[in-house]
């Protein structure tokens, strides 16, 4: 029965969610408080003498989620370049006044157009690599078989990083976006597993009795956070990734799960049903200042730990699940997006702004993104396989 509870608990057996326009729950609301309402308009008018760079910037500008693409020659924006000698050269225009110029190599016009993008986002808004970051996710390739891919941030480039005959599931990023750690299941056990991208290679990282699930590394890649069962209870664990002593964080008859990486590597963020549901916890590495963190609805699943000190969670209001952002410094919950459809396993882009997810609507399902400071979501990916758990690295490919 134990076990049973703690994949209901896992990002893969999430339930519907409906939105409404104001959730109230227990005397608590949930309300959209918008950053702000529009993005800037920026008119891209190509690069002259290459069309596949022409399309490329044009995606990038469209997905990296802080402009609005428009025709309208009143734009706060005009970006235009050129192409020639292995090198696209751009430049961005304020109301008729220079910006900025840059120069940058163009024998990859997808890669070039990455570092355009990037480049125009760190000098206006100290954004920086966004769109050289990859987004995880599993995807069903038959019947009783995940295996994890990865993409670009506008789709593109879809690359199957695992092939097993087997769940694999929970990806997460190690810093810098080179491997990946999730859990393989085997015949009687689950392993946690890192797969390096290039050259690919894989490694185990814990194959402890019982659960080895829901592995998050901490900002300097050094530690580990995860769900363990080694004597049957279902508790929150530390350990190196390079192997070593294990640091058991709780320990009792609740069941934790999901857990996520404080910005400063001190705290961790997780799931524990010990109040009778599902909420959210934090708690200091070495097992001091445990609390339960202000949420709203009836349960809080799935957190995620921003850069600047947000938790987004997938939250249970009337019966139905949506996404909320808890903002530590105010202990503010608002609601990421109006549009209706069932939420779940929300993961911050390195921008604290966007987030990916799973989105179904009761017939399909696929990987947006959503903007948590405008309400607006794209769709990421839409296949004729179901796409689940989607998780963002924090750094340039």
């Amino acid at each position: 029965m134990r076990f049973r509870v703690v994949f209901w608990l896992m990002p893969v057996l999430l339930l519907a969610a409906v939105f409404c326009p104001v959730y109230r729950c227990s005397g608590e609301e949930i309300r959209i408080v918008g950053k702000v309402k529009i993005n800037p308009t920026i008119r891209f008018t190509g690069i002259s003498g290459s069309e596949p760079l022409t399309q490329e910037v044009r995606s990038f500008l469209r997905s990296c989620g802080w402009f609005d693409v428009v025709a309208d020659a009143q734009s706060d924006y005009v970006l235009s370049g050129t192409a020639g000698g292995g090198r696209m050269r751009f430049e961005l225009n304020m109301g008729g006044a220079p910006v900025g110029a840059w120069s940058v190599p163009a024998a990859d016009a997808r890669a070039a157009a990455k570092l355009a993008v990037d480049t125009i986002l760190e000098k206006l808004f100290k954004v920086k690599g966004l769109c050289r970051t990859r987004i995880a996710f599993c995807a069903d390739t038959a019947r009783g078989i995940k295996n994890i891919y990865a993409c670009d941030i506008d789709g593109g480039d879809v690359e199957q990083i695992t092939n097993f005959n087997t769940l694999c599931v929970e990806p997460c990023w190690f810093p810098g976006g080179d491997s990946i750690g999730y859990t393989k299941y085997g015949k009687a056990v689950t392993d946690v597993v890192q797969t390096r991208i290039s050259p690919r290679m894989s490694r185990r990282l814990t194959s402890f009795p019982g659960l080895n699930v829901g592995v998050s590394i901490s900002p300097d890649s050094r530690n580990m956070a995860l769900i363990l069962s080694p004597d049957h209870l279902v508790d929150l664990y530390v350990r190196p990734v390079a192997g070593g002593q294990l640091r058991r964080l709780t320990r009792g008859r609740a069941v934790e799960a999901s857990p996520c990486w404080s910005p400063d590597g001190t705290k961790i963020c997780y799931v524990s049903d010990e109040s009778g549901r599902p909420r959210i916890y934090s708690i200091g590495i070495d097992g001091s200042g445990r609390k339960r963190l202000p949420s709203v609805g009836s349960e809080a699943v799935t957190p995620d730990w921003s850069g600047d000190d947000q938790i987004v969670y997938a939250t249970r209001v009337n019966g139905v699940y949506t996404l909320a952002v808890l903002d530590l410094k105010t202990g503010e919950n608002i609601r990421a997006t109006n549009v209706p459809g069932t939420w779940e396993s929300p993961v911050w882009a390195p921008d604290n702004r966007q987030v990916v997810c799973k989105r179904s609507d009761g017939k399909r399902a696929s990987l947006f993104v959503v903007d948590t400071w405008t309400g607006k979501v794209r769709q990421l990916l839409a296949t004729g396989n179901a796409l689940s758990m989607p998780a963002w690295s924090k750094g340039a490919k």
